[in-house]
C-alpha cells in the first residue's frame, strides 16, 4: 500500500508510532506485551511514539471509533504504525485511512472473536471486521503460532506478511518448594470465560482430602458478572479458606506469587501465546495446563496437559503432582531445562523491528 502523493515512508531509524487502546498500563498479558516491546525498541535505538486510543474496545461506541479515527488521521504521512489488534479489528475504516497515508502493521495476539463467551453472532460481526481491517494491513505481527494460523486459514492473510514474535521471559531465580504444609498452588490470568478459572475450581473441589491453596491473580474488573460468579462459586464449593482471588496486583507481588509457589496450573481455553505458562517455566515451575493453550513449544515439552474444559482430567491431573513430591521435583526439573528454550524480550523486539523497518 502506497503512501499519499509527495510523501515518503520513514526508515527503521525513524521509528513508529504505536497505537493501544485505553490504559497501556493494565495488568494484562497484551498490554504487558506492548509496554516491554516499546522499552526494548526504544532501548534499541528506534522512536516508539505511544498513540493512546480511546477505551471500550473491542466494544467501542459511535464516538470512541470517531476519535480513534480522527487521533490516527492526525499521525504524520508516511510514518508506519504498529495498531494493537484490540482497536484494529473494529476500526476497518481507520485501518484503511492509515494505509493510503504512510504503512499500517497491525499487532494481534488473538484474533477478537476468539474470545470465550461471544454469541454467535456477536463472533461473526467481530471476525468480518477483523478481516476487513486486516485486509489493509502491510504486514502483521501474530504474537503466538495458533494466531498465526488462524490469521491465514480463516482472515485471509497472506502467510508472507505475517511475522512471528512471541512474548519473550525474563531470567527467573527458581520458586523454593515448600518443605511441610499446604502445596501452594499459582494461577494467572484475569477473571474472564476463557482463562478457565471455574474449570479449575470445579476440578478442586474434588480433591478436599487433599492439602493445598490456590491463589488466582488477574484483575477482576475487565468482566465484573463473570468474577462475582467465581466468587460464588468457591463459596458453595466450600473452598473460600482454600482459594483466595487477589486481584489485579503490582508486577513484583506477581513475580513473587510465582517464586512462592510449588506448583502452577491455569487451564485456559484459548491462548495466542500463554505468557502466564512461560513466566511458570522461568521459575522452575510444574505447570499443568491445557493442549488448547500452551503454544509454546518449551511448555508443552515439560507440561502436564489436559483438554480444555476435561474437568476430570484437569483434577486427575492435579492429584498425580499434588500427593506426590517426587513427581512435582521432576516436573521442576524438566521446566528449568525446557525455560532454556524460551525467547528472550530482546529476540521478540528484534523479530518486531524487522517487521517495522521492511520494505514494502
Amino acid at each position: 500500500m502506497s503512501p499519499a502523493p509527495g510523501t515518503r515512508r520513514r526508515s527503521v531509524a525513524d521509528g513508529f508510532t504505536f497505537a493501544v487502546p485505553g490504559d497501556p498500563g493494565l495488568p494484562t498479558g497484551g498490554y504487558g506485551y506492548g509496554r516491554r516491546i516499546a522499552l526494548e525498541l526504544t532501548e534499541l535505538g528506534l522512536r516508539v511514539t505511544p498513540l493512546r486510543l480511546p477505551e471500550g474496545f473491542p466494544f467501542p461506541d459511535a464516538a470512541a471509533i470517531a476519535e480513534a479515527g480522527r487521533l490516527l488521521a492526525e499521525v504524520p504521512a508516511g510514518e508506519t504504525v504498529l495498531v494493537d489488534g484490540l482497536a484494529l479489528g473494529v476500526l476497518p475504516e481507520a485501518a484503511a485511512a492509515v494505509a493510503r497515508r504512510g504503512r499500517l502493521v497491525a499487532l494481534v495476539h488473538h484474533p477478537l472473536a476468539h474470545e470465550t463467551g461471544h454469541s454467535a453472532e456477536t463472533a461473526a460481526r467481530l471476525a468480518a471486521s477483523e478481516r476487513a481491517a486486516l485486509a489493509h494491513a502491510d504486514a502483521v505481527v501474530a504474537t503466538g503460532p495458533g494466531t498465526a494460523r488462524s490469521l491465514a486459514a480463516e482472515y485471509g492473510v497472506a502467510p508472507g506478511r505475517i511475522t512471528l514474535a512471541p512474548p519473550g521471559t525474563d531470567p527467573a531465580p527458581p520458586a523454593i518448594p515448600s518443605d511441610d504444609g499446604p502445596v501452594r498452588l499459582l494461577a494467572v490470568g484475569s477473571l474472564i470465560p476463557r482463562k478457565g478459572h471455574d474449570d479449575l475450581i470445579a476440578a478442586l473441589a474434588g480433591l478436599a482430602d487433599l492439602d493445598w491453596r490456590l491463589d488466582i491473580v488477574g484483575s477482576a474488573t475487565l468482566d465484573r458478572g463473570h468474577a462475582a460468579t467465581l466468587a460464588q462459586r468457591i463459596e458453595a464449593s466450600g473452598l473460600a479458606d482454600r482459594i483466595r482471588l487477589t486481584g489485579a496486583i503490582p508486577a513484583e507481588a506477581v513475580a513473587a506469587r510465582y517464586r512462592a509457589a510449588d506448583l502452577f496450573v491455569l487451564a485456559s481455553r484459548y491462548e495466542g501465546w500463554g505468557m502466564a505458562y512461560t513466566e511458570a517455566l522461568a521459575h522452575g515451575l510444574p505447570v499443568v495446563g491445557t493442549g488448547e493453550a500452551v503454544m509454546a513449544e518449551a511448555v508443552r515439552q515439560a507440561a502436564v496437559l489436559v483438554p480444555a474444559g476435561d474437568r476430570p482430567a484437569l483434577a486427575a491431573a492435579l492429584r498425580g503432582l499434588l500427593a506426590d513430591p517426587d513427581a512435582r521435583r521432576a516436573r521442576s526439573a524438566a521446566a528449568q531445562a525446557a525455560a532454556r528454550l524460551l525467547p528472550t524480550w530482546r529476540e521478540t523486539a528484534l523479530a518486531v523491528a524487522r517487521v517495522i523497518g521492511r520494505p514494502t
